[in-house]
Protein backbone atom coordinates (compact mmCIF):
# COMPACT_ATOMS: atom_id res chain seq x y z
CA UNK A 1 0.00 0.00 0.00
CA UNK A 2 1.13 3.54 -0.70
CA UNK A 3 -0.45 6.99 -0.44
CA UNK A 4 -1.01 9.43 -3.28
CA UNK A 5 -2.58 12.86 -3.65
CA UNK A 6 -4.85 13.41 -6.64
CA UNK A 7 -6.24 16.53 -8.31
CA UNK A 8 -9.82 15.34 -8.57
CA UNK A 9 -12.02 12.43 -7.55
CA UNK A 10 -15.32 12.58 -9.47
CA UNK A 11 -15.48 11.85 -13.18
CA UNK A 12 -17.84 13.66 -15.55
CA UNK A 13 -20.25 10.74 -15.06
CA UNK A 14 -20.01 11.05 -11.23
CA UNK A 15 -17.91 7.92 -10.83
CA UNK A 16 -14.91 7.65 -8.52
CA UNK A 17 -12.04 5.28 -7.86
CA UNK A 18 -10.98 5.62 -4.25
CA UNK A 19 -8.16 3.10 -4.72
CA UNK A 20 -6.01 1.92 -7.63
CA UNK A 21 -5.07 -1.73 -7.75
CA UNK A 22 -6.57 -4.83 -6.20
CA UNK A 23 -5.55 -7.97 -4.31
CA UNK A 24 -8.54 -10.19 -5.11
CA UNK A 25 -6.40 -12.04 -7.64
CA UNK A 26 -9.14 -12.67 -10.24
CA UNK A 27 -7.33 -14.27 -13.17
CA UNK A 28 -9.27 -12.33 -15.83
CA UNK A 29 -9.10 -8.79 -14.41
CA UNK A 30 -9.29 -6.16 -17.18
CA UNK A 31 -7.90 -3.47 -14.86
CA UNK A 32 -4.43 -4.98 -15.32
CA UNK A 33 -4.49 -3.76 -18.93
CA UNK A 34 -1.64 -1.54 -20.08
CA UNK A 35 -4.09 1.05 -21.44
CA UNK A 36 -4.96 2.18 -17.90
CA UNK A 37 -1.38 3.37 -17.33
CA UNK A 38 -0.94 2.06 -13.80
CA UNK A 39 2.62 3.00 -12.84
CA UNK A 40 2.92 0.65 -9.85
CA UNK A 41 2.47 -3.04 -9.14
CA UNK A 42 -1.20 -4.00 -9.38
CA UNK A 43 -1.24 -5.52 -5.88
CA UNK A 44 0.42 -2.42 -4.39
CA UNK A 45 -2.76 -0.52 -3.55
CA UNK A 46 -2.72 3.20 -4.15
CA UNK A 47 -4.75 4.99 -1.49
CA UNK A 48 -5.91 8.42 -2.58
CA UNK A 49 -5.32 10.19 0.70
CA UNK A 50 -7.18 13.40 -0.21
CA UNK A 51 -10.10 11.67 -1.93
CA UNK A 52 -12.65 12.30 0.82
CA UNK A 53 -11.80 15.99 1.15
CA UNK A 54 -12.10 16.36 -2.63
CA UNK A 55 -15.40 14.51 -2.64
CA UNK A 56 -16.83 16.69 0.12
CA UNK A 57 -15.87 19.82 -1.81
CA UNK A 58 -17.29 18.46 -5.07
CA UNK A 59 -20.63 17.49 -3.52
CA UNK A 60 -20.90 20.87 -1.79
CA UNK A 61 -20.50 22.61 -5.17
CA UNK A 62 -22.90 20.42 -7.12
CA UNK A 63 -26.13 22.19 -8.08
CA UNK A 64 -28.21 19.06 -8.61
CA UNK A 65 -28.27 15.68 -6.93
CA UNK A 66 -27.26 12.50 -8.75
CA UNK A 67 -26.15 8.92 -8.24
CA UNK A 68 -22.49 8.53 -7.25
CA UNK A 69 -20.73 5.34 -8.27
CA UNK A 70 -17.58 3.43 -7.44
CA UNK A 71 -16.03 0.07 -8.25
CA UNK A 72 -15.80 0.16 -12.04
CA UNK A 73 -12.00 -0.06 -12.12
CA UNK A 74 -10.97 -1.47 -8.75
CA UNK A 75 -13.16 -3.25 -6.23
CA UNK A 76 -13.40 -0.69 -3.41
CA UNK A 77 -13.96 -3.32 -0.72
CA UNK A 78 -10.42 -4.65 -0.70
CA UNK A 79 -8.77 -5.53 2.66
CA UNK A 80 -7.16 -2.09 3.06
CA UNK A 81 -10.67 -0.60 3.26
CA UNK A 82 -11.07 -2.21 6.69
CA UNK A 83 -8.57 0.29 8.11
CA UNK A 84 -8.71 3.25 5.70
CA UNK A 85 -12.52 3.34 5.40
CA UNK A 86 -12.57 5.53 2.29
CA UNK A 87 -15.74 3.84 1.01
CA UNK A 88 -17.52 4.27 4.33
CA UNK A 89 -16.52 7.93 4.47
CA UNK A 90 -17.75 8.43 0.90
CA UNK A 91 -21.08 6.83 1.85
CA UNK A 92 -21.33 9.15 4.86
CA UNK A 93 -20.82 12.16 2.58
CA UNK A 94 -23.39 10.90 0.10
CA UNK A 95 -25.91 10.57 2.92
CA UNK A 96 -25.15 13.97 4.43
CA UNK A 97 -25.31 15.78 1.07
CA UNK A 98 -28.38 13.86 -0.13
CA UNK A 99 -26.82 11.96 -3.06
CA UNK A 100 -27.62 8.45 -4.24
CA UNK A 101 -24.96 5.76 -4.48
CA UNK A 102 -24.12 2.57 -6.34
CA UNK A 103 -21.12 0.31 -5.81
CA UNK A 104 -19.73 -2.72 -7.67
CA UNK A 105 -18.02 -5.37 -5.55
CA UNK A 106 -17.35 -9.06 -4.98
CA UNK A 107 -16.66 -8.65 -1.26
CA UNK A 108 -18.77 -9.39 1.80
CA UNK A 109 -17.03 -6.47 3.52
CA UNK A 110 -19.87 -4.36 2.11
CA UNK A 111 -22.09 -5.72 4.91
CA UNK A 112 -20.11 -3.59 7.36
CA UNK A 113 -21.78 -0.57 5.75
CA UNK A 114 -25.33 -1.86 5.54
CA UNK A 115 -26.44 0.87 7.97
CA UNK A 116 -25.29 3.60 5.59
CA UNK A 117 -26.51 1.80 2.47
CA UNK A 118 -29.95 1.55 4.07
CA UNK A 119 -29.91 5.19 5.19
CA UNK A 120 -29.06 6.44 1.70
CA UNK A 121 -31.70 4.18 0.19
CA UNK A 122 -34.31 5.68 2.51
CA UNK A 123 -33.49 9.21 1.31
CA UNK A 124 -32.87 8.48 -2.35
CA UNK A 125 -31.55 5.31 -4.01
CA UNK A 126 -28.66 3.03 -3.19
CA UNK A 127 -27.95 0.01 -5.41
CA UNK A 128 -25.37 -2.69 -4.74
CA UNK A 129 -23.94 -4.37 -7.82
CA UNK A 130 -22.46 -7.80 -7.12
CA UNK A 131 -20.34 -9.79 -9.58
CA UNK A 132 -21.13 -13.51 -9.86
CA UNK A 133 -19.20 -15.57 -12.37
CA UNK A 134 -18.93 -19.15 -11.12
CA UNK A 135 -21.53 -21.28 -9.34
CA UNK A 136 -19.05 -24.07 -8.54
CA UNK A 137 -17.29 -23.13 -5.30
CA UNK A 138 -14.03 -24.98 -6.00
CA UNK A 139 -13.75 -23.38 -9.42
CA UNK A 140 -14.54 -19.97 -7.94
CA UNK A 141 -11.62 -20.39 -5.54
CA UNK A 142 -9.35 -20.99 -8.52
CA UNK A 143 -10.31 -18.05 -10.68
CA UNK A 144 -11.17 -15.54 -7.89
CA UNK A 145 -8.83 -16.75 -5.15
CA UNK A 146 -8.58 -13.89 -2.65
CA UNK A 147 -12.19 -12.79 -2.26
CA UNK A 148 -15.27 -14.41 -0.77
CA UNK A 149 -16.85 -17.23 -2.77
CA UNK A 150 -19.99 -17.05 -4.87
CA UNK A 151 -22.04 -18.74 -2.14
CA UNK A 152 -20.98 -16.07 0.33
CA UNK A 153 -21.85 -13.34 -2.18
CA UNK A 154 -25.27 -14.92 -2.51
CA UNK A 155 -25.61 -14.66 1.29
CA UNK A 156 -24.75 -10.97 0.98
CA UNK A 157 -27.44 -10.51 -1.67
CA UNK A 158 -29.98 -12.11 0.67
CA UNK A 159 -28.99 -9.74 3.50
CA UNK A 160 -29.35 -6.77 1.16
CA UNK A 161 -32.72 -8.04 -0.06
CA UNK A 162 -33.97 -8.34 3.51
CA UNK A 163 -32.75 -4.80 4.21
CA UNK A 164 -34.71 -3.47 1.22
CA UNK A 165 -31.57 -2.45 -0.70
CA UNK A 166 -31.92 -3.06 -4.46
CA UNK A 167 -29.28 -5.19 -6.15
CA UNK A 168 -27.98 -5.84 -9.65
CA UNK A 169 -25.74 -8.76 -10.62
CA UNK A 170 -22.93 -8.74 -13.17
CA UNK A 171 -22.79 -12.14 -14.87
CA UNK A 172 -19.37 -11.45 -16.24
CA UNK A 173 -16.99 -12.69 -17.39
CA UNK A 174 -17.81 -16.21 -18.53
CA UNK A 175 -14.57 -17.97 -19.45
CA UNK A 176 -14.67 -20.26 -22.50
CA UNK A 177 -13.94 -23.92 -21.72
CA UNK A 178 -14.02 -23.14 -17.97
CA UNK A 179 -17.41 -21.88 -16.77
CA UNK A 180 -19.36 -21.52 -20.03
CA UNK A 181 -21.86 -24.25 -19.14
CA UNK A 182 -25.61 -24.29 -18.79
CA UNK A 183 -25.20 -25.68 -15.28
CA UNK A 184 -23.15 -22.64 -14.31
CA UNK A 185 -25.59 -20.14 -15.82
CA UNK A 186 -28.61 -21.80 -14.24
CA UNK A 187 -26.90 -22.02 -10.85
CA UNK A 188 -26.08 -18.32 -10.83
CA UNK A 189 -29.54 -17.39 -12.07
CA UNK A 190 -31.13 -19.49 -9.30
CA UNK A 191 -29.21 -17.34 -6.82
CA UNK A 192 -30.40 -14.17 -8.58
CA UNK A 193 -34.03 -15.28 -8.51
CA UNK A 194 -33.97 -16.17 -4.81
CA UNK A 195 -32.17 -12.94 -3.91
CA UNK A 196 -34.73 -10.86 -5.81
CA UNK A 197 -32.18 -8.95 -7.88
CA UNK A 198 -33.55 -6.13 -10.05
CA UNK A 199 -31.40 -6.90 -13.06
CA UNK A 200 -28.53 -8.98 -14.42
CA UNK A 201 -25.92 -7.37 -16.65
CA UNK A 202 -24.42 -9.75 -19.20
CA UNK A 203 -22.46 -8.75 -22.30
CA UNK A 204 -22.27 -12.28 -23.64
CA UNK A 205 -20.60 -15.54 -22.79
CA UNK A 206 -16.95 -14.62 -22.99
CA UNK A 207 -14.40 -12.05 -21.91
CA UNK A 208 -12.12 -9.37 -23.31
CA UNK A 209 -8.33 -9.53 -23.31
CA UNK A 210 -6.10 -6.50 -23.77
CA UNK A 211 -2.35 -6.10 -23.56
CA UNK A 212 -1.40 -6.61 -19.94
CA UNK A 213 -4.38 -8.60 -18.73
CA UNK A 214 -4.00 -11.10 -21.60
CA UNK A 215 -0.49 -12.04 -20.50
CA UNK A 216 -1.55 -12.39 -16.87
CA UNK A 217 -4.62 -14.44 -17.80
CA UNK A 218 -2.61 -16.82 -19.98
CA UNK A 219 0.02 -17.29 -17.29
CA UNK A 220 -2.66 -18.21 -14.76
CA UNK A 221 -4.33 -20.58 -17.23
CA UNK A 222 -1.02 -22.37 -17.67
CA UNK A 223 -0.70 -22.79 -13.91
CA UNK A 224 -4.30 -23.68 -13.04
CA UNK A 225 -5.56 -25.51 -16.14
CA UNK A 226 -2.63 -27.30 -17.83
CA UNK A 227 -3.02 -27.35 -21.60
CA UNK A 228 -5.81 -24.77 -21.72
CA UNK A 229 -3.53 -21.85 -22.59
CA UNK A 230 -2.57 -23.59 -25.83
CA UNK A 231 -6.25 -24.21 -26.64
CA UNK A 232 -7.01 -20.52 -26.10
CA UNK A 233 -4.11 -19.46 -28.29
CA UNK A 234 -5.19 -21.83 -31.07
CA UNK A 235 -8.81 -20.68 -30.84
CA UNK A 236 -8.47 -16.96 -30.19
CA UNK A 237 -4.85 -15.93 -30.75
CA UNK A 238 -4.45 -12.31 -29.74
CA UNK A 239 -8.13 -11.41 -30.16
CA UNK A 240 -9.69 -8.76 -27.96
CA UNK A 241 -13.10 -10.45 -27.95
CA UNK A 242 -12.96 -14.01 -26.62
CA UNK A 243 -16.40 -15.53 -27.16
CA UNK A 244 -17.58 -18.95 -26.02
CA UNK A 245 -18.42 -21.39 -28.84
CA UNK A 246 -21.71 -21.94 -26.98
CA UNK A 247 -22.51 -18.22 -26.68
CA UNK A 248 -25.78 -18.14 -28.64
CA UNK A 249 -27.39 -21.07 -26.84
CA UNK A 250 -26.30 -19.94 -23.38
CA UNK A 251 -27.48 -16.39 -23.98
CA UNK A 252 -30.84 -17.82 -25.00
CA UNK A 253 -31.00 -19.71 -21.70
CA UNK A 254 -30.02 -16.56 -19.81
CA UNK A 255 -32.63 -14.31 -21.46
CA UNK A 256 -35.37 -16.90 -21.06
CA UNK A 257 -34.74 -17.28 -17.32
CA UNK A 258 -34.73 -13.51 -16.84
CA UNK A 259 -37.95 -13.06 -18.83
CA UNK A 260 -39.74 -15.81 -16.91
CA UNK A 261 -38.76 -14.32 -13.54
CA UNK A 262 -39.24 -10.59 -14.14
CA UNK A 263 -35.53 -9.75 -14.02
CA UNK A 264 -34.25 -6.87 -16.14
CA UNK A 265 -31.78 -8.17 -18.71
CA UNK A 266 -31.48 -5.34 -21.21
CA UNK A 267 -28.12 -3.78 -20.32
CA UNK A 268 -29.08 -0.25 -21.37
CA UNK A 269 -32.27 -0.38 -19.34
CA UNK A 270 -30.29 -1.48 -16.28
CA UNK A 271 -27.70 1.28 -16.74
CA UNK A 272 -30.51 3.85 -17.08
CA UNK A 273 -31.95 2.54 -13.81
CA UNK A 274 -28.57 2.77 -12.08
CA UNK A 275 -28.08 6.38 -13.19
CA UNK A 276 -31.58 7.63 -12.36
CA UNK A 277 -31.66 9.74 -9.20
CA UNK A 278 -34.73 9.35 -7.00
CA UNK A 279 -35.65 11.52 -4.05
CA UNK A 280 -37.87 9.92 -1.44
CA UNK A 281 -39.96 11.61 1.20
CA UNK A 282 -39.38 9.66 4.38
CA UNK A 283 -41.79 10.06 7.28
CA UNK A 284 -38.97 9.64 9.76
CA UNK A 285 -35.46 10.99 9.19
CA UNK A 286 -32.82 8.47 10.23
CA UNK A 287 -30.37 10.19 12.53
CA UNK A 288 -26.96 8.61 12.09
CA UNK A 289 -24.75 11.53 12.88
Amino acid sequence: MHLAKVKGILSSQNGMNLYRGCVHGCIYCDSRSVCYHMDHAFEDIEVKENAIALLDAALTRKRSKCILSTGSMSDPYIPVEKDVESVRKALELAYLHGFGFTVITKSDLILRDIDLLSAINRKTKCVVQMTLTTYDEALCRKIEPNVCSTKRRFDVLLRLRDAGIPTVVWLSPVLPFINDTEENIRGIMDYCIEAGVRGVICFGMGLTLRNGNREYFYSRLEELFPGLKEKYMRTYGGSYQVVSPDNDRLMGVFHQICSENGIMHDNQRIFDYLRAFEEKKADIQLELF
